[in-house]
């Protein structure tokens, strides 16, 4: 600048700035001209809806481009902040989604559900990539700390707990926080983790895990629920819930509160955030407000209303924008009063340039571009009109004849300055501008020296000028900003397109609100020239770049008179903005088209002809067509030869042949190209969402099936897909509906062909009644009441029904089941009964257990935690950590005072018990942290109840006082250790083959009550009660009637039923009830008694013998009179006993046997060896030398196992409704297998017992094969050989009973304290000496 130029304006000269300085001024500028207000009546600027649920949480990327927020429909979305489009529907939890987090890179995305799962995302695609089970219930927050390692949780399990986010591993224990915890939050340098809970604030050190501070925030009874740090970290926020919605400042040197609450809310702060400049805070409440405050003074600047409740809300990087989430399932998107934001915001927080052009509400761009005012040149009308229509030489001869006439016009000179330089003529611009500046420094005359001096490449200068017309603006915002753009477009245009693209970003970035459209108009353009250079130079893929940046930095739309609002840069550097829009999205298909990226070629098309508006469309529809028919080609010579066809039908042939051969991704490419070319069809639109939801892409699917229908209402095909794809996207209320709309079209369709196939469809009623058939019968095996261990509520059976036609599974099964073949009852069953899978509590009874009453209509989360409510509490969380829906526990689930009810659950409960998927035994008395033993020593193992609670189910898991899993025994089923099992083989006296796979029923009888004699129970009646389910037997429940009347009951049910005696091996007390049963169910406590037996040599020797004293007809009519005898039954407590009876002659007490309880007797009876018996009953004393009237008889109960028949057939196995006939037959062969094994093991008289117990018939390994017989008896019959393997064994020891016969004929049993052990004394004449006769016994 010349000593003249500086002496007009000494002061300016002072207030020069560089370009950075006028980059701040203008940011400076623009934040003072706005004022602060209030504006409860503000609208959002945007919508993002897809959520079926409440919008529960929202977090935004790091860079400000990418949105994620988790629901009550159990997904998370990831939106694209620039286009509101939705980049990925992420599914995978399995509740309502509380809480998201996105890591301080970017990198990751975390959600937590309500059934405590730990979900890890991939940040930028939305894949998942890990799960968690990280707590057992709800997670309300998460938070990762500063460097993004460790993500903290919070849950209403009243536990925090930190993760490696490289790992995924806990790191340390979990914090015990003694509260629901509702907020986590790391301070900005991460030292601290502030844990806002139900009761209290908790302030942590993160490297010791101390609790530095902990305070009271919230007024009681209102809990802390949400907290923020500053930015400095000197300060946290807490808000509160329903009856103190305040929000409250913490000082974090002293952690005293900081002034006075901030009111406002009216009801429940569900959520505050802060900006990152620390200067705003927003919160969100279920008043349906959306507040923002002003850090420093508390101020309301703005409020935001909703239509439903306020769940989550945060702030746009930039801080610029809030997004708030709730009960209308969407997020809203607001903007910040100007006059909010701070005057210096940093860089780093700006708003990126696609940013900054978002769309406006409704998804349509502001086509209105802001005016700018002042112009910077000021020219005649037609003078300005021959520079816009590049009618240079009229300009130069205008601007000429002005100067001649009028040498001291400094405007005119820097306009003739403008048009000299449009014309390259640089030197005659620089001396015009210098003249112009010379006569009178203005705005105008230092732009055009400095673009001038661009052109003479004499930079320093230039800059020195564009830098003194800033002083020349006014502080005008909108003119700093042009100055700006100029600047930047003179350096680009000398050739420093680095240099100039570069303070063009440089300024987007600190002054991203001054005209927008502008900055893109001038982007745009730039781009397009670099890309025009790039692609003349054969550098296609670079020129593509270069276009499709020039088309996303576009700002308005094909039809805005952009040309108008911005013709000063039309003046200045000839540019034609008229066609803008549609050179550079031309170009980028060409471009596109030329680099061989034929897809997306034909997608950029796509793009540009859904923006066009008509006039435009008419303008390049020549472009159109010639593009539509090169991409045609160049898809035909990629396709069989067979497939080439005129148009773009080959798109659609090579579509469907892709389709055919199950190669998807071809397909879409090619229907995609053809809709993209204009071809669409409703075939091809419908075909295209066939090949989507093949490959899962369900959303998209959804829209070419929409678009299948719009274009063909009438046609099925499209209904067919949308069905398809929206039972995909597990949408399945819709998807219900668009089956009974093609349902509708087939039946309603002209062509007879298209009506047929309506034949293969099933209508829904058909479906829903075999739904609700295959329920039903599912239920029939299930607990009358069941726990919800999600809601904590009772629900009989008609509510599990309505629970599971509501859920999702239900829907999904309804809308997938549409066709003949899909109602398959497997296929259904399937589905159903992994819903209705119920956990059963296997416990000892406390005093105060909580009953029915006490559950009624309550959520048992929500009860006082006293007493026995805690373990119902417990029980319910650990069956739905186990992923079950359902729990039963005996204390409450059961009506007592509904003695039908009662009478159904004694009778149903093994039932119940071997049904369900889970039962958990929660052992009262063992500690945390038990050994092997403890266990066995476990008071649970005594009780009556627990014996069929523990053999019914398949699935058992042991818990410890502190209900952690026994031994730290992480398997799924406790019945698949060992260890535990030899513990309570041990414990129990059942052998662990018997513990894992018990079979009710009649089989081992005296065996299952030496099980049991062990047992006790406090209602005594329940020590019969407690066996039916093991027996298999149904009988009335009738307390009040005595132990020893439901044990008989019980016995002579048994005997009834299975026609086994080993119920009458016992020894004791007889009952009252009869007296072949016992009055104590311990007088099955000790087992039967061992009896000699012969050996094989002995037997057969015994056989050779009787064949040469015993007869084939005695024989025979021996073998058939015990063969014919009935089986023994009861019959009004009366025992009718089919026996072999021995008069007893003689009775004679021991002498000396002073004043004992009990009295041996000398014993003698007819056949019979002498034998002792020992008993309390005092015995009259015979002989034959002093008869009585009494006859006492020694008896051998009748054992039709003695004659070597099939005997009794093992009941239909009614306890295992789920158990194919193929595999009941192998167990049923496999148990008679066993059967023989143990009898030909146990029969010999050994050391072991057999299964039947005392009762089972003498008998060796051989005795069950046919006996090998001297070669001169190979003639003897089968029948013969029989009768006298029968009469040896009958002359084997037997266990007989005493029978003392009563005046009306009857007999009744003398209880013995010893087992009688009885022997015939001469086989050979047994026949004389044997009486076979049914006894009746009372």
């Amino acid at each position: 600048m010349s000593e003249k130029g500086m002496s007009l304006f000494p002061s300016q000269t002072r207030q020069l700035v560089h370009e950075t300085s006028a980059r701040n001024l203008l940011h400076a500028i623009f934040q003072t001209s706005s004022r602060m207000a209030e504006s409860p009546g503000a609208t959002s600027i945007r919508a993002f809806e897809d959520h079926q649920g409440n919008v529960l949480a929202i977090a935004v990327s790091p860079d400000g481009g990418r949105m994620v927020t988790g629901s009550k429909d159990k997904t998370l979305r990831l939106w694209d902040l620039k286009n509101g489009l939705i980049l990925k529907n992420m599914q995978g939890n399995r509740d309502c989604v509380w809480a998201v987090a996105i890591s301080r890179d970017g990198q990751l995305i975390t959600s937590g559900d309500d059934k405590g799962e730990l979900i890890v995302w991939h940040g930028v695609t939305g894949e998942s990539l890990t799960a968690i089970k990280a707590h057992s219930w709800s997670i309300f927050s998460m938070d990762f700390s500063p460097n993004s390692k460790v993500l903290a949780t919070g849950s209403r399990d009243q536990t925090t707990k930190l993760w490696c986010t490289k790992t995924w591993k806990l790191q340390g224990n979990p914090i015990a926080c003694r509260a629901v915890v509702y907020c986590v939050r790391y301070s900005p340098d991460g030292e601290l983790l502030a844990i806002a809970t139900f009761s209290d604030i908790q302030i942590l050190n993160t490297r010791t895990r101390d609790c530095i501070a902990n305070f009271r925030a919230a007024i009681s009874p209102a809990n802390n629920i949400s907290l923020v740090w500053t930015p400095d970290g000197r300060q946290l926020l807490s808000a509160g819930s329903g009856s103190d919605p305040t929000i409250r400042c913490w000082d974090s040197l002293t952690w005293n509160q900081v002034d006075n609450p901030w009111s406002g809310h009216t009801k429940f702060i569900n959520a505050i955030a802060l900006n990152s400049a620390g200067t705003l805070v927003a919160s969100a409440s279920h008043d349906t407000y959306v507040r923002l405050w002003r850090l420093s003074d508390r101020r309301t600047l703005s409020v935001f209303k909703h239509s439903g409740a306020v769940c989550c809300v945060t702030f746009s990087a930039d801080g610029k924008h809030l997004l708030s989430g709730g009960h209308n399932k969407k997020v809203l998107e607001w903007t910040v009063p100007e006059d909010a934001l701070p005057v210096d915001v940093p860089m780093e927080h700006s708003l990126n340039i696609d940013t900054l052009r978002r769309d406006t509400p409704g998804g349509q761009r502001n086509n209105k571009p802001r005016a700018l005012e002042p112009k910077i040149l000021f020219m005649n009308t037609t003078i300005r009109n021959a520079c816009l229509v590049g009618d240079l030489h009229i300009a130069e001869a205008m601007l000429t004849k002005e100067i001649d006439a009028d040498g001291s016009n400094y405007n005119t000179y820097a306009n003739h300055s403008v048009v000299m330089a449009r014309k390259l003529d640089w030197d005659c611009a620089l001396v015009d501008a210098c003249k112009s500046v010379n006569i009178q420094p203005s705005l105008s005359g230092l732009i055009s020296k400095g673009i001038a001096l661009c052109g003479k490449m004499q930079f320093e200068d230039a800059m020195k000028a564009f830098d003194l017309a800033f002083t020349f603006t006014n502080e005008d915002s909108k003119t700093v900003h042009l100055l700006l753009l100029i600047k930047a477009i003179a350096l680009f245009n000398a050739n420093q397109r680095v240099d100039g693209m570069q303070r063009l970003q440089e300024l987007a970035i600190t002054c991203p609100n001054v005209d927008n459209i502008a900055y893109g108009v001038v982007e745009a353009y730039l781009l397009v020239r670099l890309g025009t250079g790039a692609l003349d130079s054969g550098h296609h893929n670079e020129a593509a770049d270069r276009f499709a940046e020039a088309v996303h930095a576009i700002g308005f739309s094909s039809e805005s008179a952009i040309h108008s609002t911005y013709e000063d840069f039309v003046v200045l550097f000839g540019w034609d903005l008229k066609s803008l829009w549609q050179t550079a999205h031309q170009k980028w298909c060409e471009a596109l088209l030329c680099a061989g990226r034929l897809i997306e070629a034909v997608r950029s098309f796509r793009y540009m002809m859904d923006a066009s508006d008509e006039t435009t469309k008419a303008a390049c529809l020549d472009w159109s067509i010639a593009f539509r028919q090169n991409c045609s080609a160049r898809y035909a010579a990629n396709l069989d030869a067979a497939l080439v066809a005129s148009g773009n039908a080959v798109l659609a042939a090579g579509g469907d042949a892709a389709l055919a051969a199950d190669d998807y991704d071809r397909a879409i490419e090619l229907y995609s190209a053809a809709i993209d070319l204009d071809s669409a069809t409703d075939t091809i639109y419908a075909n295209r969402g066939v090949a989507k939801s093949k490959k899962m892409l369900w959303e998209g699917a959804i829209v070419d099936a929409q678009a299948a229908i719009e274009l063909n209402p009438s046609s099925y095909r499209g209904y067919e897909v949308k069905h398809m794809a929206l039972c995909g996207a597990q949408r399945y209320d819709e998807a219900i509906e668009a089956f009974q709309n093609m349902l509708s079209k087939l039946e309603h369709s002209p062509d007879i062909q298209i009506q047929k196939l309506r034949q293969q469809y099933v209508d829904r009623s058909d479906v829903e009644v075999t739904i609700r058939e295959i329920i039903e019968s599912q239920l029939e095996n299930a607990p009358l009441r069941l726990i919800n261990t999600s809601s904590g509520r009772l629900c009989d059976r008609k509510a599990q029904i309505s629970a599971f036609e509501t859920s999702t599974e239900y829907k999904e099964l309804v809308s997938s089941t549409t066709k003949h073949a899909d109602l398959h009852k497997k296929r259904i069953k399937d589905v159903v009964a992994p819903y209705f899978h119920y956990v059963t509590l296997s416990h000892r009874w406390d005093r105060k257990e909580p009953l029915l009453r006490d559950i009624q209509e309550e959520d048992v989360y929500r009860l006082d935690p006293v007493d026995s409510v805690v373990k119902l509490q417990s029980f319910c969380k650990a069956s739905r950590d186990a992923g079950y829906r359902w729990a039963w526990n005996d204390t409450c689930c059961i009506d007592k005072n509904n003695n039908a009810e009662v009478q159904e659950s004694v009778n149903s409960m093994f039932i119940w018990y071997h049904h369900s998927a889970l039962t958990i035994v929660y052992l009262s008395d063992v500690p945390p942290s038990s050994k092997s033993g403890a266990l066995a020593k476990s008071e649970w193992n005594r009780r009556g109840w627990t014996f069929q609670e523990f053999v019914a189910p398949k699935v058992v898991l042991f818990y410890q006082k502190d209900w952690t899993l026994y031994l730290d025994d992480r398997s799924p089923n406790h019945k698949d250790s060992v260890a535990i099992m030899k513990e309570l083989q041990d414990a129990t006296g059942i052998d662990s083959r018997t513990l894992v796979a018990f079979r009710p029923g009649m089989s081992g009888v005296r065996e299952k009550l030496r099980w049991a004699s062990m047992r006790v129970t406090t209602i005594q009646e329940d020590i019969a009660y407690s066996l039916f389910g093991i027996f298999g037997i149904h009988l009335p429940v009738i307390y009040g009637e005595k132990k020893q009347n439901a044990l008989g009951r019980l016995s002579q049910e048994i005997v009834a039923q299975s026609g086994d005696i080993t119920a009458l091996d016992w020894v004791g007390r007889s009952s009252e009830f009869n007296s072949c049963l016992p009055a104590e169910i311990t007088s099955y406590t000790a087992p039967s008694c061992t009896l000699p037996s012969l050996s094989e040599d002995q037997f057969q020797e015994t056989i050779s013998s009787l064949r040469n004293t015993v007869s084939v007809d005695w024989a025979s009519r021996l073998y058939s009179a015990l063969n014919n005898l009935s089986a023994p039954r009861f019959s009004q407590r009366r025992l009718h006993l089919p026996c072999i009876t021995f008069t007893v002659t003689e009775s004679r007490r021991r002498r000396d046997q002073g004043e004992k309880t009990y009295f041996t007797y000398e014993v003698k009876a007819q056949g019979l060896h002498d034998l002792l018996i020992t008993t309390e009953d005092k015995l009259v004393q015979f002989s034959p030398a002093k008869p009585i009237l009494q006859t006492f008889l020694l008896v051998y109960p009748w054992n039709r196992r003695l004659l070597k028949l099939p005997d009794f057939a093992e009941p239909s196995d009614i306890w295992d409704s789920t158990q194919s006939e193929e595999s009941f037959e192998d167990d049923m062969q496999s148990e008679e297998d066993c059967w023989e094994d143990t009898q030909s093991d146990k029969d010999c008289w050994d050391d072991t017992e057999s299964e039947e117990g005392f009762w089972s018939a003498p008998q060796s390994p051989s005795h069950d094969l046919p006996v090998k017989l001297p070669e001169e008896c190979w003639t003897e019959s089968e029948s013969h050989l029989q009768a006298l393997q029968l009469i040896v064994r009958l002359g084997q020891p037997f266990g007989a009973f005493l029978l003392a016969q009563q005046r009306g004929g009857e007999y009744k049993r003398i209880a013995s304290d010893h087992d009688i052990i009885a022997q015939v004394e001469d086989v050979a004449s047994i026949n004389e000496m044997m009486d076979i006769r049914t006894l009746e016994i009372l």
